[in-house]
């Protein structure tokens, strides 16, 4: 019996996807051919380049500069309908479609008739709900949001198998909906890992922040002993991020004791909320803060996140029951973290044990000026209290954990 293949679907930017791109880069190491179907603005990681089919979908006309919103979202669902179907449809017959979720409509109608007409398993990878994602900006009693859980409940049970991203969400989707899936924590990529000083030099130069490292006289590269303190925070700039949390808690910093160091705060992302953040930023007057928000290359990223001192995570989560990527890679290369607190992120990060939970921008600024308290002399001492439990964590890499959890539902001898 020749190899199974494996279409990997995502509705939105590949190279922004990094969950699906594991998925893939799994499913080629244990032998599938592996078809990868969506977006394609961002780069995708090197391997998959080489040993993955990439096929792009046309991204939609941006009808909604020219007819009403709800005709402009029909437009968008049929234009959408097309490009995907025919996207799979002219590439290898598929064995297994394995398509993320959300976003939900049209993906999930689309992949479902296709493993329909060429017999092929269909299996959910569940990150969040469409319809919660939605709510946030119509409100959960909006027709299109009752049309979206109806929609995402009605094929999600078509499912063969459904995975999903914590048990919270596990549980949730049993309840509700009575689907049963297996929950696969995400885990960092290879590529998230602790660095050598040189190499956080080189960075730092790049980004043309050099108040942090200099050159001996051999050429050794040393850390300033005056420098400023650096914190980063990673987001996709979209509602369900309040960053306006995290600006009064740098605006308290700002004006708190000399005590204090000088602040760097790198944010790192794209997305629909950035210009409006940038010109906010922009009007700020601070004597210790100052932000930056670039858009890195993909190899850059890790390395930003392992010259950092910390890491704030602001993901609110619209239905309370996925965990925020960018604290599992901040872990990756060591991060400690700081995190906005929901429903189930101690599935995650827990107080004072793996990291900082916060609710609100004063607990946020007494996190970070109790942080970087007497910087740099004392934040070795302070990151070291977690480092035992994020060692722990980053132990289980990403295919041991994949393959303990999702390896047997590709592997099925009835796929």
């Amino acid at each position: 019996m020749g190899k199974k293949s494996v279409c990997v679907v995502v509705l939105g930017d590949i190279g922004r996807s990094p969950r699906m791109q594991y998925h893939a880069q799994s499913l080629i190491r244990q032998g599938f051919d592996v078809d990868i179907v969506g977006y394609t603005d961002s780069p995708v990681l090197d391997d998959l380049k080489e040993n993955a089919t990439i096929i792009g979908v046309p991204k939609p006309f941006p009808f909604d500069e020219y007819v009403p919103r709800m005709i402009a979202f029909l437009f968008k669902v049929v234009w959408q309908t097309l490009t995907l179907f025919w996207a799979i449809l002219v590439k290898r017959k598929s064995d297994i479609v394995l398509v993320q979720n959300p976003p939900a409509i049209p993906t999930l109608a689309v992949c479902w008739f296709y493993c329909l007409l060429v017999n092929a398993k269909f299996i959910i990878d569940w990150h969040n709900y469409a319809y919660s994602i939605l709510a946030l900006t119509l409100g959960s009693n909006a027709p299109l949001v009752k049309v979206s859980l109806f929609y995402e409940r009605t094929f999600g049970r078509l499912a063969d198998f459904n995975l999903c991203v914590t048990k919270a969400m596990k549980e949730d989707l049993n309840k509700k909906w009575n689907i049963k899936a297996t929950t696969l924590y995400d885990r960092p990529g290879p590529q998230f890992k602790t660095i050598t000083l040189s190499q956080k030099h080189n960075l730092l130069e790049k980004m043309n922040l050099n108040d942090f490292t200099k050159l001996s006289e051999s050429g050794e590269v040393q850390l300033k002993p005056n420098r400023p303190s650096l914190l980063v925070s990673s987001t996709s700039w979209t509602p369900d991020e309040d960053f306006s949390i995290l600006l009064k808690a740098l605006q308290k910093y700002d004006e708190s004791d000399d005590i204090y160091p000088k602040l760097i705060c790198v944010i790192t992302g794209r997305g629909p909320l950035k210009y409006h953040y940038q010109h906010k930023i922009l009007k700020l007057k601070w004597k210790k803060v100052s932000i930056i928000t670039p858009w890195l290359e993909n190899n850059d990223y890790p390395l930003l996140l392992a010259c950092a001192d910390l890491g704030v995570c602001l993901h609110a989560s619209s239905s309370g029951l996925d965990l925020p990527m960018k604290v599992i890679d901040m872990y990756g290369v060591g991060l400690p973290v700081c995190a906005y607190d929901f429903k189930c992120l101690n599935e995650l990060v827990r107080h004072n044990e793996n990291g900082l939970v916060f609710s609100n921008e004063n607990q946020l600024a007494l996190h970070i000026m109790t942080w970087f308290k007497n910087f740099p002399s004392e934040i070795c001492e302070k990151q070291s209290r977690f480092c035992k439990e994020i060692d722990n964590f980053r132990a289980v890499d990403w295919h041991t954990n994949w393959m303990n959890n999702a390896y047997p539902i590709f592997s099925n001898d009835n796929n």
